[in-house]
């Protein structure tokens, strides 16, 4: 029997952190939309099904010692190496496990709780219909009345030039025998000349050529992931709804915050169209034609309740917010996939500033000399967005008091690992409840910080990273051509380690990183 039904198997996963799918942003997402949510401060459950190799169920485990964390997988190369992580960062709240959807949903596994969240992360397209059943039938089961469930995949219409491609993908790799990274690596080449040589199809779409970009110069891993799984299918809203109604689910809202807010992506007259349906699943089935959706991430509850305006707008303003970036690097252009805006400065500078400075409540940022004339629901957005642009971060912990301590076992583990790859891209930030992403040299950085004491100097920390590069067999780049010289390595990585200690190494503090 082949226990993958028909999953590319053979290649583990890419090693990400989907902050969408933290408790927090998930309740935020809730309360936006006008819906009650789960108590963070009490002891809550959480899953995560088809973890892959379970660095965000880890990540939040890690942060939120509230919440107890399930991460299941049936691939036994992703949980071996995500126990071998938790393991060593001694990791008290996490449970990961290998079983499939099927055992799962049958009530193999002894000992699952009921679940206050349940997660999934791009699964949901990549397995066989049956699989979509069995994970139905596991939220019928366990998730809690009043639990949320994060689901993201890829969707239509926005998939629908691209379904041949994949196809042919996915024909070219079935003729021949070998591991999958290799025969992706074929099938994107062959694809390649027929669009150098003009095939019909790529010249009468050309809107392919992004996705041909990544064919060539993405993560092979993620590609085999998403191209050669034999069940794979984009799925449009209405069904996954239709699915998810079968275990009492409604949908609230998108987890991609700016779309709480359908002035931005919509004229007057396209809202018209979208709002006279009057059904939410054929309004949101609306939406992505506009869009052309190609991903959606959507959140459902076992039975939603709607918020008085008054709570919501308590429960609004006693969340806390923290900045994620440095102050230098705060940015009014915010993107949002479908959508650009330019900030307005007089507004969001302010808001900004006085993060800059630590923690506030949505409070506490209302009653700022240059926001008091503003209305409630015009602060929610600017928070919204600036969580939605990666500036700004929910923080569920103002005191960290001992709750970093696990993390910071976690970043020391994930910042050693930066030695051997650089799979491990994100931090564990305790005061946010989840990851900020950090690039290979800084994680070296921070291993020889942990290691060696914050005395060290800049050239000190640097040749400590030059170091582990040169270990490696890596090289600086300068216009992407590596540099072969060791005095210009370091004099680049100097560069590099003082701008971390000025404007990072404060950020990492506030937000318990380090």
């Amino acid at each position: 029997m082949d226990w993958t039904a028909g999953y590319a198997s053979d290649i583990e996963y890419t090693a990400g952190f989907y902050g969408e799918q933290s408790p927090s942003h998930l309740n935020f997402v809730c309360s936006l939309n006008g819906y009650e949510s789960i108590a963070l401060d009490r002891p809550y459950t959480y899953c995560e099904l088809g973890c892959g190799r379970a660095l965000t169920s880890i990540i939040l485990a890690a942060t939120n010692p509230m919440g107890t964390f399930y991460a299941a997988d049936f691939n036994p190369a992703h949980i071996v190496g995500a126990r071998d992580i938790a393991s060593t960062s001694q990791i008290p709240n996490l449970h990961l496990i290998e079983n499939s959807f099927e055992e799962m949903a049958a009530g193999l596994v002894p000992d699952l709780p009921q679940f206050d969240f349940i997660t999934l992360h791009g699964i949901y397209s990549w397995v066989t219909a049956e699989n979509r059943q069995f994970i139905v039938q596991f939220m019928a089961r366990y998730l809690k009345p009043g639990g949320v469930v994060y689901v993201s995949y890829n969707a239509m219409p926005g998939w629908s030039t691209a379904l041949p491609l994949q196809r042919l993908l996915l024909e070219h790799a079935g003729r021949s025998h070998g591991r999958s990274d290799a025969l992706m690596k074929s099938a994107a080449v062959f694809l390649q000349q027929l669009e150098g040589a003009k095939a019909g199809y790529f010249k009468a779409n050309p809107g392919l050529k992004p996705r041909m970009q990544k064919l060539a110069n993405g993560n092979v891993n993620y590609l085999v992931h998403e191209y050669l799984n034999q069940a794979w299918q984009p799925l449009y809203f209405a069904d996954v709804a239709k699915d998810f109604a079968q275990a009492k689910l409604d949908f609230v809202g998108s987890a991609e915050l700016a779309l709480a807010y359908p002035s931005i992506f919509f004229t007057p007259d396209k809202l018209d169209l979208i709002n006279g349906g009057g059904d939410p699943v054929y309004r949101e089935t609306i939406k992505d034609y506009f869009l052309n959706t190609s991903f959606r991430k959507d959140v459902f509850v076992r039975g939603a309740r709607s918020m008085p305006a008054l709570r919501q707008k308590e429960t609004l303003q006693e969340l806390q917010l923290v900045t994620v970036v440095p102050r230098h690097a705060f940015n009014l252009k915010l993107k949002f996939g479908h959508a650009e805006i330019d900030a307005r400065a007089e507004v969001y500078v302010p808001f900004l500033d006085a993060l800059s400075l630590g923690p506030k409540s949505i409070l506490e940022l209302s009653r700022l000399p240059a926001l008091q004339a503003l209305s409630p629901h015009t602060i929610w957005q600017v928070a919204a967005l600036l969580v939605a642009s990666g500036q700004v971060a929910i923080s569920i912990a103002p005191q960290l008091g001992t709750l970093g301590v696990t993390a910071q076992r976690l970043n020391r583990v994930i910042a050693n690992e930066a030695r051997y790859s650089d799979d491990y891209q994100v931090l564990a930030a305790p005061l946010c409840g989840g990851g900020v992403g950090a690039h290979h040299t800084e994680r070296l950085m921070l291993s020889a910080l942990m290691d060696h004491g914050e005395h060290l100097g800049a050239q000190q920390l640097a040749q400590h990273v030059w170091d582990s590069i040169q270990k490696s067999g890596r090289r600086m780049a300068n216009s992407a051509q590596p540099m072969q010289d060791n005095a210009e390595n370091l004099t680049a990585l100097r560069a590099m380690v003082e701008s971390t200690i000025t404007h990072k190494l404060p950020l990492w503090k506030t937000l318990g990183i380090l």
